[in-house]
């Protein structure tokens, strides 16, 4: 097997196993330079590599680009003149190349709390659009793979036990479309000491005022409670479930793509 064919092999099994990853490919070269267009290295998110663009301040350039790219989600291309280190050049090869930095993220979670109709309408098109949903209820008949086919992980149980097994992590959006104020009241402190980058709480005004009202009663930071998106969703008068469900999810996307860039 060849180098090249070793790095996309252990990049299939990366993807396969969620695990973020960028493939750094030389895309382009001038004169002297340590390695040749076509020379690929993975770049892990602990720093870890499978190959190698040549060593040395080079390739420690590469590295540090590439965890920007994973920060980022962004494929980007870096240039380094191999000429001058006393101008601050990554090598004396006297050439020059260009890499193509590729990021391979996870997919993003969707965590959905409640899991009555527009729970399940909100895993379906989190799913459609290419989201692992995370569905959890206290209702096991509710959390079934009939009530939730595309659910890629159900949990029937508490919030607490749910977010054990499955650690939210900052790229996870949270959609809390319970079936009663008292719930939200519940779930809502442990909602909050997780780094998830969306949190949103349906209800309406009305609903979440005395809800606010009763968390900051219960001792939760105030500051804390404007992190959640009340009512969820983006205005567009919706009605059907369909409807609400693509509210939700238009909000998840535009918050996920605002905080990226």
């Amino acid at each position: 097997m060849t180098e090249n064919a070793r790095i996309l092999r252990d990049l299939n099994e990366a993807v396969e196993r969620g695990d973020p990853v960028v493939l750094a490919t030389v895309v382009a070269t001038r004169r002297s330079v340590p390695r040749r267009a076509g020379t690929k290295m993975l770049v892990f998110a602990d720093g870890t590599i499978r190959g190698t663009v040549g060593g040395g301040a080079m390739e420690a350039k590469t590295i540090e680009a590439a965890l920007g790219t994973l920060r980022s989600h962004k494929p980007r291309l870096v240039e380094y003149e191999l000429v001058n280190p006393e101008e601050g050049d990554p090598g004396i090869c006297g050439g020059s190349l260009t890499l193509y930095l590729e990021p391979y993220m996870p997919p993003h979670n969707v965590y959905v709390i409640g899991c009555g109709h527009v729970g399940r309408t909100v895993v379906d098109l989190a799913h459609w659009l290419g989201y692992r949903t995370i569905a959890i209820d206290d209702r096991p008949d509710l959390v079934s793979a009939d009530a939730m086919p595309n659910a890629e992980v159900r949990f029937a149980g508490s919030v607490d036990d749910a977010f054990a097994s499955n650690p939210v992590t900052e790229d996870s959006s949270i959609v809390v479309v319970t079936r009663s104020p008292e719930v939200d009241i519940q779930i809502i402190p442990s909602l909050l000491a997780t780094p998830a980058r969306y949190i949103g709480v349906m209800g309406s005004r009305t609903r979440w005022r005395s809800t606010r009202e009763q968390l900051v009663a219960d001792g939760v930071d105030a500051s804390q409670l404007d992190r959640l998106h009340v009512p969820i969703g983006i205005e567009i008068n919706a009605e059907t479930l369909e409807e609400i469900a693509v509210s939700i999810m238009s909000e998840v996307i535009n918050t996920n793509r605002s905080e990226v860039d």
